[in-house]
């Protein structure tokens, strides 16, 4: 299965115009579109118009599709070069828009090339607890994606000591998505829900950016999304995720800034 089909972006009229069912696999929770969906579904669109693969996208978040609504996107093509395109991609509910998109698409040949992070030491897939998915979570994207915890509490292991920013889980969707920017685009998400590792609480994140920063793409069946939160102050989190493959191979970075709140149980601490 390849993004355009799990995300089920389909062409209206010509490259540059696209729609898409909002269905409850591809929501939040709280019953609207998830943030790397979105992400990943402009992707999709970019790419199949300027023809090139994606560098770099930022997302902006400014409203909600809810659930079984449809997206229609938009894409302009800014600037076409010999070796990039910047273009943006603008999606809209009902003539309103919820989401803007700005990126950069190409390829070039250098003779040198190197990675200068490392991968954590984490137990592989085969070796990590499935992640626990509260009734809440049932029929969203939350279900559609297959998470593992390699590194960090779990939500049941929440007391309100603070612990370490540095969390990772593995993460694959059933039927196995092909790799591909917009794919990596929704793993990287999950950078909004590792808030809660540091304070120790259970926490909700609302993602108001959502940048993604390709490195290569090779085939894997699981990515690493090795997360890595800065800081939270005043209610508005930031955090970074390197993402890998099984063999180590850096796929890309994703960073956010989250608006956090605390899940109402968690609150307020018991004496």
């Amino acid at each position: 299965m390849d993004a355009r089909t799990f995300l089920g972006m389909e062409p209206d009229g010509d490259d540059l115009h696209w729609r898409m069912q909002v269905r409850p696999q591809l929501t939040t929770p709280g019953n609207f579109l998830f943030g790397g969906c979105a992400l990943g579904a402009a992707l999709v669109a970019l790419e199949a118009a300027s023809g090139r693969p994606t560098v770099w996208a930022t997302g902006q978040y400014l409203s909600y599709a809810l659930a079984d609504s449809e997206v229609q996107w938009e894409v302009t093509l800014a600037a076409v070069g010999g070796h990039v395109t910047q273009g943006r991609a603008v999606g809209r509910v009902a003539g309103r828009e919820i989401l803007t998109v700005n990126a950069a698409l190409g390829e070039d040949d250098l003779e040198v090339s190197g990675v200068w992070v490392e991968p954590p030491e984490v137990p592989p897939p085969s070796a990590c607890a499935p992640r626990f998915l509260p009734e809440m979570f049932r029929n969203t994207i939350m279900d559609s994606i297959e998470v593992r915890s390699a590194r960090g509490r779990t939500f049941e292991e929440m007391d309100g000591t603070p612990g370490s920013p540095d969390s990772a889980l593995w993460a694959r969707v059933p039927g196995h998505l092909s790799p591909s920017a917009a794919a990596l685009a929704i793993v990287g998400d999950y950078v909004s829900g590792a808030a809660s590792q540091p304070i120790g609480r259970r926490a909700m994140g609302r993602s108001l950016d959502n940048t993604l920063r390709m490195v290569q793409l090779k085939p894997t069946e699981w990515v690493l999304c090795d997360i890595r939160i800065h800081a939270l102050i005043g209610g508005y989190a930031q955090g970074i995720a390197f993402l890998w493959s099984e063999e180590g191979d850096l796929l890309a970075t994703a960073s956010q800034s989250i608006g956090v709140r605390l899940w109402p149980e968690d609150a307020v601490l018991p004496e």
